[in-house]
């Protein structure tokens, strides 16, 4: 399945996720930690661990640099 990850403020890429993907390995497609972000699927938060089941999430980062 293809998912369209947005990282808000920072752009939107597609990503491969096979079966039992995990959000978490959404994250790390496009180069984060899955600590340092939350995922959200229609503007909730859900847990790094769960199985993918939507076609667009939005990442947060919570840590950004500067």
């Amino acid at each position: 399945m293809n998912v369209t990850v947005e990282v808000v403020g920072e752009g939107t890429s597609e990503v491969a996720v096979g079966d039992g993907g995990t959000y978490a390995d959404l994250v790390r497609a496009v180069d984060l930690s899955p600590h340092e972000v939350t995922v959200l699927v229609d503007g909730r938060p859900v847990p790094e661990d769960q199985p993918v089941e939507v076609d667009r999430v939005q990442v947060l980062r919570l840590i950004k640099g500067g």
